[in-house]
Protein backbone atom coordinates (compact mmCIF):
# COMPACT_ATOMS: atom_id res chain seq x y z
CA UNK A 1 0.00 0.00 0.00
CA UNK A 2 1.32 3.28 -1.06
CA UNK A 3 -1.11 5.15 0.62
CA UNK A 4 1.22 4.96 3.97
CA UNK A 5 3.80 6.58 2.34
CA UNK A 6 4.70 10.42 3.36
CA UNK A 7 5.04 12.53 0.46
CA UNK A 8 8.00 15.45 -0.38
CA UNK A 9 6.60 18.77 -1.47
CA UNK A 10 7.70 18.20 -4.79
CA UNK A 11 5.69 14.73 -5.49
CA UNK A 12 2.88 16.19 -8.11
CA UNK A 13 5.90 17.58 -9.72
CA UNK A 14 7.82 14.49 -9.80
CA UNK A 15 4.35 12.84 -11.75
CA UNK A 16 4.05 15.63 -13.70
CA UNK A 17 7.68 15.03 -14.54
CA UNK A 18 6.56 11.44 -15.31
CA UNK A 19 8.78 10.03 -12.86
CA UNK A 20 8.77 6.28 -11.75
CA UNK A 21 7.79 6.14 -8.23
CA UNK A 22 9.22 3.98 -5.44
CA UNK A 23 9.50 3.55 -1.64
CA UNK A 24 12.51 4.74 -0.04
CA UNK A 25 12.72 5.45 3.54
CA UNK A 26 9.31 5.69 4.59
CA UNK A 27 8.70 8.35 1.32
CA UNK A 28 7.06 7.93 -1.95
CA UNK A 29 10.34 8.73 -4.42
CA UNK A 30 11.44 9.32 -7.79
CA UNK A 31 13.55 6.79 -8.50
CA UNK A 32 14.09 8.02 -12.35
CA UNK A 33 12.40 9.83 -14.95
CA UNK A 34 11.54 8.88 -18.48
CA UNK A 35 15.16 9.70 -19.77
CA UNK A 36 16.51 6.88 -17.23
CA UNK A 37 18.90 6.09 -14.74
CA UNK A 38 21.95 5.94 -17.41
CA UNK A 39 20.88 9.55 -19.12
CA UNK A 40 20.21 11.47 -15.58
CA UNK A 41 23.67 9.40 -14.25
CA UNK A 42 25.43 11.27 -17.62
CA UNK A 43 23.62 14.49 -17.17
CA UNK A 44 25.15 15.05 -13.68
CA UNK A 45 28.52 14.40 -14.98
CA UNK A 46 28.55 16.72 -17.64
CA UNK A 47 25.93 19.04 -17.00
CA UNK A 48 23.48 19.53 -13.74
CA UNK A 49 21.27 17.47 -12.20
CA UNK A 50 18.14 18.43 -10.19
CA UNK A 51 17.60 15.68 -7.48
CA UNK A 52 14.80 15.80 -4.66
CA UNK A 53 16.48 15.12 -1.29
CA UNK A 54 13.50 16.77 0.93
CA UNK A 55 13.11 13.40 2.76
CA UNK A 56 16.25 14.12 4.58
CA UNK A 57 16.17 15.18 8.12
CA UNK A 58 16.76 19.02 8.86
CA UNK A 59 17.47 20.21 12.51
CA UNK A 60 19.15 23.06 14.24
CA UNK A 61 20.75 23.02 17.61
CA UNK A 62 20.19 26.70 19.53
CA UNK A 63 22.44 27.36 22.32
CA UNK A 64 25.53 28.65 23.85
CA UNK A 65 26.22 24.95 24.53
CA UNK A 66 25.55 23.21 21.30
CA UNK A 67 28.78 22.64 19.80
CA UNK A 68 30.24 20.83 22.78
CA UNK A 69 27.42 18.85 23.52
CA UNK A 70 27.27 17.64 20.22
CA UNK A 71 30.85 16.26 20.44
CA UNK A 72 29.59 14.43 22.84
CA UNK A 73 27.98 12.56 20.43
CA UNK A 74 30.24 12.71 17.62
CA UNK A 75 34.09 11.94 17.28
CA UNK A 76 34.43 15.05 15.17
CA UNK A 77 35.50 18.63 15.92
CA UNK A 78 32.66 20.93 15.96
CA UNK A 79 33.68 23.49 18.71
CA UNK A 80 36.25 24.48 16.28
CA UNK A 81 34.40 24.67 13.02
CA UNK A 82 34.21 28.14 11.68
CA UNK A 83 31.47 30.23 10.63
CA UNK A 84 29.59 28.85 7.82
CA UNK A 85 31.84 26.34 7.10
CA UNK A 86 30.40 22.36 6.75
CA UNK A 87 31.77 19.07 8.42
CA UNK A 88 31.30 15.55 7.65
CA UNK A 89 30.61 13.58 11.04
CA UNK A 90 28.95 10.54 12.26
CA UNK A 91 26.82 9.35 15.10
CA UNK A 92 28.49 6.28 17.04
CA UNK A 93 26.97 4.14 19.58
CA UNK A 94 29.00 2.38 23.03
CA UNK A 95 30.42 -0.19 20.44
CA UNK A 96 31.71 2.40 18.21
CA UNK A 97 29.52 1.30 14.98
CA UNK A 98 28.03 4.16 13.42
CA UNK A 99 24.13 5.59 13.83
CA UNK A 100 24.26 7.18 11.25
CA UNK A 101 26.38 9.95 9.27
CA UNK A 102 25.46 13.48 8.77
CA UNK A 103 26.69 17.06 7.77
CA UNK A 104 27.15 19.88 10.24
CA UNK A 105 27.53 23.65 9.29
CA UNK A 106 28.00 26.36 11.67
CA UNK A 107 25.57 29.37 11.23
CA UNK A 108 26.26 32.42 12.96
CA UNK A 109 22.94 31.51 15.89
CA UNK A 110 22.70 27.60 15.48
CA UNK A 111 23.91 24.33 13.74
CA UNK A 112 22.30 23.05 11.30
CA UNK A 113 22.46 19.44 10.99
CA UNK A 114 21.36 17.18 7.79
CA UNK A 115 20.59 13.38 8.35
CA UNK A 116 19.49 10.51 6.79
CA UNK A 117 16.03 10.19 5.99
CA UNK A 118 15.52 6.39 7.69
CA UNK A 119 17.42 7.54 10.40
CA UNK A 120 15.93 10.69 10.97
CA UNK A 121 13.44 9.97 13.90
CA UNK A 122 16.09 8.16 15.72
CA UNK A 123 18.48 10.80 15.29
CA UNK A 124 16.15 13.66 17.05
CA UNK A 125 15.22 11.40 20.11
CA UNK A 126 18.89 10.55 20.10
CA UNK A 127 19.67 14.54 20.20
CA UNK A 128 16.72 15.82 22.50
CA UNK A 129 17.66 12.45 25.01
CA UNK A 130 21.45 13.07 25.16
CA UNK A 131 21.70 16.34 25.02
CA UNK A 132 18.60 18.10 25.02
CA UNK A 133 19.38 19.22 28.25
CA UNK A 134 22.73 21.28 27.38
CA UNK A 135 20.76 22.57 23.84
CA UNK A 136 17.43 23.19 21.99
CA UNK A 137 17.32 20.37 18.96
CA UNK A 138 14.44 22.12 16.57
CA UNK A 139 13.60 19.54 13.66
CA UNK A 140 12.79 21.36 10.39
CA UNK A 141 10.09 19.68 8.61
CA UNK A 142 8.73 22.86 7.11
CA UNK A 143 11.40 23.26 5.01
CA UNK A 144 12.58 21.62 1.49
CA UNK A 145 15.98 19.94 0.18
CA UNK A 146 16.83 20.02 -3.06
CA UNK A 147 20.63 19.22 -4.57
CA UNK A 148 21.54 20.92 -7.81
CA UNK A 149 24.87 18.57 -8.78
CA UNK A 150 26.99 18.94 -11.84
CA UNK A 151 29.94 21.19 -13.36
CA UNK A 152 27.48 23.35 -14.62
CA UNK A 153 25.08 23.68 -11.30
CA UNK A 154 27.14 26.74 -10.65
CA UNK A 155 26.45 28.26 -13.83
CA UNK A 156 22.72 27.45 -13.46
CA UNK A 157 22.58 28.79 -9.41
CA UNK A 158 24.25 31.42 -10.33
CA UNK A 159 21.23 32.63 -12.67
CA UNK A 160 19.26 32.95 -9.75
CA UNK A 161 21.52 34.69 -7.74
CA UNK A 162 25.43 35.32 -8.55
CA UNK A 163 26.63 35.32 -5.44
CA UNK A 164 26.64 31.67 -4.36
CA UNK A 165 29.72 31.28 -7.06
CA UNK A 166 31.29 32.78 -4.13
CA UNK A 167 30.96 29.86 -1.98
CA UNK A 168 33.81 27.20 -1.82
CA UNK A 169 33.29 23.18 -1.23
CA UNK A 170 32.06 22.80 2.07
CA UNK A 171 30.97 26.36 2.85
CA UNK A 172 27.98 28.01 2.79
CA UNK A 173 25.23 30.83 3.49
CA UNK A 174 22.06 33.08 3.40
CA UNK A 175 21.06 33.36 -0.37
CA UNK A 176 17.83 34.84 -1.71
CA UNK A 177 16.63 32.45 -4.77
CA UNK A 178 13.47 33.17 -7.24
CA UNK A 179 12.40 35.03 -4.31
CA UNK A 180 12.61 32.81 -1.51
CA UNK A 181 14.96 32.98 1.44
CA UNK A 182 17.19 30.03 1.31
CA UNK A 183 20.54 28.32 3.01
CA UNK A 184 22.76 27.33 0.64
CA UNK A 185 25.70 25.03 0.82
CA UNK A 186 28.43 24.18 -1.83
CA UNK A 187 28.54 20.58 -1.32
CA UNK A 188 26.37 17.24 -2.61
CA UNK A 189 26.79 13.02 -2.53
CA UNK A 190 27.66 12.97 -6.33
CA UNK A 191 31.14 13.55 -6.43
CA UNK A 192 30.78 16.63 -8.34
CA UNK A 193 30.44 20.28 -7.53
CA UNK A 194 27.37 21.31 -6.65
CA UNK A 195 24.62 23.04 -4.10
CA UNK A 196 22.17 21.79 -1.67
CA UNK A 197 19.96 24.53 -0.88
CA UNK A 198 17.58 24.67 2.33
CA UNK A 199 14.11 25.80 1.10
CA UNK A 200 10.68 26.41 3.00
CA UNK A 201 8.56 23.78 1.70
CA UNK A 202 5.76 26.56 0.11
CA UNK A 203 8.53 27.74 -2.39
CA UNK A 204 10.19 24.75 -3.21
CA UNK A 205 8.06 23.60 -6.17
CA UNK A 206 8.02 27.44 -7.38
CA UNK A 207 12.11 27.08 -6.79
CA UNK A 208 13.03 23.64 -8.71
CA UNK A 209 10.38 24.46 -11.53
CA UNK A 210 12.67 27.89 -12.06
CA UNK A 211 16.30 26.04 -11.78
CA UNK A 212 14.36 23.17 -14.06
CA UNK A 213 14.24 25.84 -17.19
CA UNK A 214 17.61 26.30 -16.75
CA UNK A 215 19.27 25.05 -19.99
CA UNK A 216 21.38 23.11 -18.57
CA UNK A 217 19.43 21.40 -15.65
CA UNK A 218 17.56 18.12 -15.75
CA UNK A 219 15.75 15.99 -12.89
CA UNK A 220 17.42 12.76 -11.59
CA UNK A 221 16.10 10.38 -9.12
CA UNK A 222 17.49 8.13 -6.41
CA UNK A 223 19.06 5.43 -9.06
CA UNK A 224 21.33 7.95 -10.32
CA UNK A 225 21.96 9.35 -7.28
CA UNK A 226 23.10 5.85 -6.25
CA UNK A 227 25.20 5.07 -9.35
CA UNK A 228 26.71 8.78 -8.66
CA UNK A 229 27.79 8.34 -5.13
CA UNK A 230 28.92 4.80 -5.40
CA UNK A 231 31.41 5.58 -8.72
CA UNK A 232 32.09 8.65 -6.05
CA UNK A 233 33.10 6.22 -3.24
CA UNK A 234 30.68 7.81 -1.21
CA UNK A 235 29.10 5.88 1.51
CA UNK A 236 25.53 4.83 1.42
CA UNK A 237 23.67 4.43 5.69
CA UNK A 238 22.50 0.85 5.83
CA UNK A 239 24.15 -0.67 3.47
CA UNK A 240 28.09 0.53 3.66
CA UNK A 241 28.01 1.63 7.01
CA UNK A 242 25.85 0.31 9.75
CA UNK A 243 25.34 -0.01 13.39
CA UNK A 244 28.27 -3.18 13.78
CA UNK A 245 30.68 -1.07 11.42
CA UNK A 246 32.99 1.29 12.97
CA UNK A 247 34.57 4.89 11.26
CA UNK A 248 38.10 3.01 11.13
CA UNK A 249 36.81 -0.20 9.03
CA UNK A 250 34.80 2.07 6.98
CA UNK A 251 37.69 4.00 6.26
CA UNK A 252 36.63 7.13 7.30
CA UNK A 253 38.75 7.79 9.90
CA UNK A 254 39.93 11.02 7.93
CA UNK A 255 36.57 12.80 9.41
CA UNK A 256 38.15 12.19 13.21
CA UNK A 257 39.98 15.43 13.23
CA UNK A 258 43.66 15.39 16.08
CA UNK A 259 41.77 17.13 18.42
CA UNK A 260 39.37 14.63 18.68
CA UNK A 261 42.27 11.75 18.59
CA UNK A 262 44.30 10.20 21.26
CA UNK A 263 46.93 13.31 22.89
CA UNK A 264 44.00 15.75 21.13
CA UNK A 265 42.66 18.37 23.36
CA UNK A 266 38.99 17.08 23.33
CA UNK A 267 40.23 13.46 22.84
CA UNK A 268 37.61 10.90 23.01
CA UNK A 269 34.24 11.50 25.55
CA UNK A 270 31.77 10.57 22.86
CA UNK A 271 29.84 6.98 22.68
CA UNK A 272 32.24 3.94 21.45
CA UNK A 273 35.71 6.10 22.06
CA UNK A 274 37.99 3.29 23.95
CA UNK A 275 36.83 0.86 20.75
CA UNK A 276 37.56 3.84 18.30
CA UNK A 277 40.63 4.61 19.83
CA UNK A 278 41.71 1.07 20.26
CA UNK A 279 41.62 0.43 15.82
CA UNK A 280 43.65 3.87 15.11
CA UNK A 281 46.05 2.50 17.40
CA UNK A 282 46.34 -1.18 16.44
CA UNK A 283 44.35 -1.07 13.16
CA UNK A 284 41.52 -3.10 12.35
CA UNK A 285 40.77 -7.07 10.93
CA UNK A 286 38.31 -6.13 8.05
CA UNK A 287 38.28 -2.85 6.08
CA UNK A 288 36.00 -1.04 3.56
CA UNK A 289 37.39 -1.67 0.22
CA UNK A 290 36.90 -0.66 -3.93
CA UNK A 291 36.36 -3.18 -6.12
CA UNK A 292 36.91 -3.18 -10.11
CA UNK A 293 35.09 -6.10 -11.87
CA UNK A 294 36.82 -7.45 -14.37
CA UNK A 295 34.11 -9.09 -16.64
CA UNK A 296 31.74 -6.66 -17.68
CA UNK A 297 28.81 -8.30 -15.17
CA UNK A 298 27.36 -6.30 -12.41
CA UNK A 299 28.71 -7.46 -9.24
CA UNK A 300 25.47 -6.28 -5.95
CA UNK A 301 25.11 -5.91 -2.45
CA UNK A 302 25.19 -9.12 -0.57
CA UNK A 303 27.52 -10.99 -3.25
CA UNK A 304 30.16 -12.86 -1.12
CA UNK A 305 33.88 -12.39 -1.91
CA UNK A 306 36.48 -15.18 -1.89
CA UNK A 307 39.92 -15.45 -2.41
CA UNK A 308 41.37 -18.10 -5.32
CA UNK A 309 41.72 -20.79 -2.99
CA UNK A 310 37.45 -20.78 -2.10
CA UNK A 311 38.14 -19.12 1.35
CA UNK A 312 36.00 -16.37 1.97
CA UNK A 313 36.93 -12.90 2.33
CA UNK A 314 33.77 -11.17 2.86
CA UNK A 315 30.71 -9.35 1.07
CA UNK A 316 29.62 -6.92 -1.07
CA UNK A 317 28.01 -3.90 0.16
CA UNK A 318 27.28 -1.70 -2.74
CA UNK A 319 27.21 -2.28 -6.48
CA UNK A 320 26.45 -1.61 -9.99
CA UNK A 321 27.82 -1.14 -13.50
CA UNK A 322 29.65 2.55 -13.00
CA UNK A 323 27.92 4.09 -16.18
CA UNK A 324 30.92 6.98 -16.22
CA UNK A 325 34.02 4.39 -15.63
CA UNK A 326 32.27 1.32 -18.05
CA UNK A 327 33.26 -1.51 -15.63
CA UNK A 328 31.62 -3.07 -12.55
CA UNK A 329 32.04 -1.12 -9.20
CA UNK A 330 31.22 -1.99 -5.80
CA UNK A 331 32.18 -1.50 -2.62
CA UNK A 332 32.94 -4.24 -0.13
CA UNK A 333 34.12 -5.55 3.33
CA UNK A 334 37.32 -7.76 3.42
CA UNK A 335 39.64 -9.00 5.35
CA UNK A 336 41.90 -6.41 5.77
CA UNK A 337 45.05 -8.92 4.70
CA UNK A 338 43.66 -8.86 1.46
CA UNK A 339 42.05 -4.97 1.25
CA UNK A 340 45.28 -4.28 -0.63
CA UNK A 341 45.46 -2.25 -4.36
CA UNK A 342 45.53 -4.75 -7.05
CA UNK A 343 44.82 -7.86 -5.04
CA UNK A 344 42.63 -10.23 -7.27
CA UNK A 345 39.34 -11.54 -5.46
CA UNK A 346 36.76 -13.24 -6.89
CA UNK A 347 32.55 -12.43 -6.30
CA UNK A 348 30.32 -14.87 -6.10
CA UNK A 349 27.36 -13.87 -8.79
CA UNK A 350 24.13 -16.20 -9.47
CA UNK A 351 26.90 -19.73 -8.95
CA UNK A 352 29.73 -18.11 -10.53
CA UNK A 353 33.18 -16.96 -9.51
CA UNK A 354 34.03 -13.94 -11.31
CA UNK A 355 37.19 -11.92 -10.84
CA UNK A 356 37.53 -8.67 -9.33
CA UNK A 357 40.50 -6.13 -8.83
CA UNK A 358 40.86 -4.33 -5.06
CA UNK A 359 40.58 -0.81 -6.39
CA UNK A 360 41.36 2.70 -4.91
CA UNK A 361 38.43 5.17 -4.24
CA UNK A 362 36.93 7.52 -5.52
CA UNK A 363 36.61 5.12 -8.90
CA UNK A 364 35.73 8.57 -10.61
CA UNK A 365 37.80 11.67 -9.91
CA UNK A 366 35.88 14.24 -7.28
CA UNK A 367 35.64 17.78 -8.88
CA UNK A 368 34.51 19.67 -6.02
CA UNK A 369 35.10 23.40 -5.98
CA UNK A 370 37.78 23.91 -3.34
Amino acid sequence: MTTDLLKTPLHDLHLDLGAKMMPFAGYDMPVNYPGGILAEHRHCRDFAALFDVSHMGQIQLRGSDAAKALESLVPVDVVDLALNKQRYAFFTNTHGGLLDDLMITRRADHLFLIVNAACKAADIRHLVTHIGHRCTVVPLPERALLALQGPLAVKALSRLNADVAGLSFMTGGDFVLDGAECFVTRSGYTGEDGFEISVPATHAVALARALLAKPDVKPAGLGARDTLRLEAGLCLYGHDINETTTPVEAGLSWAIQKVRRPGGARAGGYPGASAIEAQLASGVTIKRVGLVGLERVPVREGATIFDAKGHKLGHVTSGTLGPTVFEPVAMAYLAANHGIAHHEVYAEVRGKRLPMRVAPMPFTPHRYHR
